[in-house]
């Protein structure tokens, strides 16, 4: 008996794969090796030894030192962050404070940051610095636009403006005065930037022509 023709069995699509586990691998050597030697300290050859990879692999993927640095602190701001929706205002702020703090408080990561202000007079390092809090603005938006939908905040509110107030006393206090990221202190960052929405919003009523 003539047995039917077997269809062939297409491929499988590979999730990740070899690829993906190099690019991972070159990024994660690229944030230890900025951590321990500064961004002045940083080459490509080093990089590429401790990733276990060749120099062209790095160079053929990102072209310059730009572009795997800016990839590389744009991963490191990703990974693990995903942007939280509780809900509320409040719940987002807090998961997004915690985020900021766990990641600007290991090890190395302070260095990071420090090095790209002090050298963003280098195009390289300051792309880099930019592409960074781009990134982070960027993705948290959403929590702000949220917020919007539900009637917790005005139309007109600026997303950047209140992550900015939000995080810019985290960066500084840990960065500027070296002191601990802790539990209440964290609580009186979220509460000063509800209230300074609240009184932002206080202010946009007060401007509205009434009926």
């Amino acid at each position: 008996m003539v047995q039917p023709e077997q269809q062939p069995t297409a491929p499988r699509k590979r999730t990740g794969g070899r690829s993906a586990r190099v690019r991972h691998s070159i990024l994660v050597a690229t944030v230890a090796q900025i951590a321990e030697h500064g961004l002045e300290g940083l080459t490509i050859s080093e990089v590429a030894d401790r990733a276990g990879v060749a120099e062209t692999t790095i160079y053929r993927r990102w072209g310059t030192r730009t572009a795997l640095v800016a990839d590389a602190v744009g991963e490191l701001a990703a990974e693990g962050n995903p942007v939280p929706d509780t809900g509320t205002l409040r719940g987002d702020l807090q998961q997004l404070a915690d985020q900021i703090a766990t990641l600007i408080s290991q090890p190395g990561i302070a260095r990071l940051l420090g090095s790209a202000l002090a050298l963003s007079v280098d195009p390289d390092v300051d792309a880099a610095r930019r592409h960074f809090w781009n990134d982070r603005f960027d993705r948290t938006s959403q929590v702000i636009t949220r917020a919007i939908d539900r009637g917790e905040l005005t139309i007109d509110t600026d997303p950047r403006e209140v992550m900015e107030t939000l995080a810019a006393p985290l960066y500084f206090r840990l960065l500027v005065g070296d002191q601990p990221l802790d539990g209440p202190f964290i609580t009186r960052c979220i509460d000063h930037t509800i209230a300074a929405t609240a009184r932002r919003r206080a202010e946009g009523m007060k401007k509205a022509p009434h009926p």
